[in-house]
This record gives C-alpha cells, sequence and structure tokens, in this order.
C-alpha cells in the first residue's frame, strides 16, 4: 500500500504541480491549531464543525492574493509593502509577527516533545522538545530549496493521521451534517472566544507571508522562470497553478481541522470531557476512550505537523524581515550566502526552544499569540487587498471584481473576530 502511494506521488503529474499552497494549508495546522480545535470539539461537540467549513472560502481567497503578489512581482509581502506604505507599518508589523512566531514555536516545539514521550512512554517531554528543534533547525541551514520542499510535500501526509483517526471512533454522520449546517450553542463569552480562536487559528499572518516568498522561492529555483509583469505570457499557466494548488491546499487544512473537532466532539465530549488545554492533552485523553490506534495517530500526527509548522513559522519571520530591511534571503542560498536570513530562523527556533524552559504559562503565551495574529491579520490582509488592486504593482495582473469581493468579505469577517474578542476579554 505504502509502495503503491509511493507511486502514485512520484508519476502524478497533478500532485508534482502542488506546493507553496499545499504546504501552507497543512502547516496552518500545526499543534497550537490542533489544540485549539480541540478544545472546541470537546467543549461544543459538533456545534462547532461550521467554523472551518465558513472560513474556507476566505482562506482560499486571502492565500491566492499572497501567492498571486508574490508571483506577479517576484518579491515577497514585506518587500512589496515596504516599497508602498510607510516602513513604520511595515516595522510594527513585521514586530509583532516575529513575536507570534516565536510563542507558537515554543508551543508547538512543547507539543511535539509531549506527544514524543506519550508515544514512547518515557523519556523527558524537554529534551524531546529540544531534539525536535535542532531537527528542524538543521534541515533549514543544510538541505538545498528543491529537497527541502520535496521533504516538506512529504510530511504533510502526516496529517493524513486525523482524517484515519475519524474511521477508528463511532461517529453519528446524520447528527453531524445536521449540526455543521445548523449549530445549536449559546452565544456567551467563552463560545464567542473560541470562535474567534479557530479563525484566528485558520487565518494566520505567517501563512501570507510564508506563500507569497516560496513563490518568489520558485521563480529563483529555475533559471528559465521569471515574475509574471516580466514574463506575462506565462501568466496563464502559472495562475491555473497557483489556483489548483491554493484550493487543494487549504482544502486540506480544513477537511484535516474538520477532522479533529469531529474526533474529539464523537469522544472526549460526549464523554463530558470538556476542557482540553493542549494537543498533547487531547491525544491522552482519547487513549481511554478510542483505544490505542486513534491514540497513536493521534499523537503521530502532532509529531509530524510540528515538524511542517516550525520551519514555517521561523521561516517566515525570517523573510519578512530580511525583505524589510532589504538582506539576502532564501532557502535556495547557503548559510555564509544569507547569513541575516538563516540567523534570525535560528533565532527564532532557538527562541522557541528556550521559551519551554521559562516559568511562562503555556496557555497564557498562546492566547498572547492568538490575540497578536487576530489583531496584525486585519491591517496585513488589507494591505493585501490594497497591493493586489494596485497597478503600479501588479500591473495588468490585478485582482478580480469576484475575486476582489471575497478578499473585502474575508477582511470584514476577521474585523469582526477581533472586535467581538475584545469585546469578550
Amino acid at each position: 500500500m505504502v509502495g503503491k502511494l509511493y507511486s502514485f506521488f512520484k508519476r502524478n503529474d497533478a500532485v508534482k504541480a502542488l506546493g507553496p499552497g499545499l504546504i501552507t494549508g497543512a502547516a496552518d495546522d500545526d499543534p497550537s491549531g490542533i489544540a485549539t480545535y480541540s478544545q472546541a470539539g470537546a467543549q461544543f461537540g459538533f456545534n462547532m464543525l461550521w467554523t472551518v467549513v465558513l472560513t474556507y472560502p476566505f482562506m482560499v481567497g486571502i492565500q491566492l492574493v499572497s501567492a498571486r503578489i508574490g508571483r506577479v512581482t517576484g518579491r515577497g509581502l514585506a518587500a512589496n509593502i515596504r516599497r508602498t506604505y510607510s516602513p513604520w507599518l511595515l516595522y510594527a508589523i513585521v514586530l509583532l509577527l516575529l513575536a507570534a512566531n516565536v510563542i507558537n514555536i515554543a508551543a508547538d516545539i512543547a507539543a511535539m516533545g509531549e506527544a514524543m514521550r506519550l508515544v514512547t512512554g518515557h523519556g523527558s517531554a524537554h529534551y524531546y522538545s529540544l531534539g525536535f528543534g535542532f531537527l528542524c533547525l538543521s534541515l533549514q541551514i543544510f538541505l538545498p530549496y528543491r529537497k527541502y520542499v520535496r521533504y516538506l510535500k512529504w510530511l504533510t501526509l502526516g496529517l493524513l493521521a486525523y482524517v484515519a483517526t475519524v474511521f477508528t471512533i463511532n461517529v453519528p454522520w446524520g447528527e453531524v451534517a445536521f449540526r455543521t449546517v445548523w449549530p445549536v450553542f449559546t452565544w456567551n463569552n467563552d463560545s464567542v472566544t473560541l470562535i474567534v480562536a479557530v479563525f484566528g487559528t485558520t487565518i494566520s499572518p505567517y501563512l501570507f507571508f510564508w506563500q507569497a516568498s516560496q513563490e518568489v522561492e520558485e521563480i529563483r529555483a529555475d533559471n528559465s522562470t521569471r515574475s509574471l509583469r516580466k514574463a506575462p505570457l506565462h501568466a496563464t499557466a502559472n495562475l491555473k497553478r497557483i489556483k489548483i494548488d491554493t484550493v487543494i491546499g487549504m482544502a486540506f487544512s480544513n477537511l484535516v481541522a474538520f477532522c479533529i473537532i469531529l474526533t474529539t466532539a464523537a469522544t472526549l465530549a460526549t464523554h463530558g470531557i470538556n476542557n482540553i488545554q493542549t494537543s498533547a492533552q487531547a491525544a491522552e485523553a482519547l487513549r481511554p476512550l478510542a483505544g490505542e490506534f486513534a491514540f497513536f495517530l493521534f499523537a503521530l500526527g502532532i509529531i509530524g505537523t510540528g515538524l511542517l509548522a516550525v520551519p514555517v513559522l521561523s521561516g517566515s519571520a525570517a523573510y519578512a524581515v530580511t525583505e524589510s530591511f532589504r538582506w539576502r534571503n532564501g532557502l535556495d542560498l547557503k548559510a555564509l550566502q544569507a547569513r541575516q536570513f538563516y540567523a534570525i530562523i535560528s533565532l527564532a527556533t532557538i527562541g522557541g526552544m528556550l521559551l519551554n524552559f521559562a516559568p511562562i504559562d503555556p496557555i497564557k503565551a498562546l492566547f498572547w499569540s492568538a490575540l497578536i495574529n487576530g489583531v496584525i491579520a486585519v491591517p496585513i490582509m488589507a494591505v493585501m487587498m490594497l497591493l493586489a488592486r494596485d497597478t503600479r504593482i501588479m500591473g495588468d495582473f490585478t485582482l478580480s471584481r469576484r475575486h476582489t469581493v471575497v478578499g473585502w468579505i474575508g477582511v470584514a469577517v476577521m474585523l469582526v473576530a477581533v472586535t467581538a474578542m475584545f469585546a469578550t476579554m
């Protein structure tokens, strides 16, 4: 079975075309996100499934904008903001992004270490976390871009563990379908806060910077490729590829999120376990209710998605900072060719690792990370929409009217979510 799956991925041209969109979507389901989705399922059962369905079109829309900006201009998101708006706006956004990403890295690495401790049954979660952190850092520094991207693509398969988990438990599919379109819950502080958390987890600023920069990396990796402004004849094929890649990548991301909420709703919520604060805690709670196999799949997924998300978090921060100051950057460059770029990757990853040893409440840290992400997502999304409609930046490749409407609705949804978050604090 594994051999057939490998052969399919090697031969299928459609699968080969998947890249930045697939990796970005999969990285969205990081261990911190898994904790949020697990809490949604445990606390509100099937009544939170609608959130990942609602966010899907907006997630696709804004990530398409991000990828389009990168491919058309040949520059990352921060570089385009720097050329168009006040540098202080850019510096404020990048500083908050860096802070949120380091906190997220800390939470993800801690979850990976705890999951490994649960799987092995012995050892220190802190030491496992250090091992995972240095592994992620080493792969980013020493692997060439093309090999590194192939490695990230294969890691996305780890998220299938959450889809497989659904089929190891009893699921009342009729109720699931009904509650997805007709949820029942009380609008109060807890429900609004969790809805905002799901929205913030699903539509995260670091994904915008990562996907735009990965499109730039794809241009740099092929000497015959140019930005679409310089090679407009390639526009049709590339924009079609970006659309397929992003639509599939975000669908994969939201399917996994849906399955996590579904799994915890069908097991933890039905047995009165309503308070889940970490992804590892969710995996441990599953063991007596759903069996060893479901527990193993859930824990394995935490490790797999963490290995995928940590490099994306540190890499997106590095792209944002180096583009802001016009420093050389790119995973296709060696460490000595882009010292500042790899230094920021190293500092973000090591900073996250060290936070695990600091006397900081990880749950509060995650809250502040979600708060920062939610706050900066709105202005970043608004700036992206303005950039994508600016002919000085995009030339003949500005957004269509339909895409513009969807994008601004997404901005409005996030603005309402952030406003609700502050109103319920």
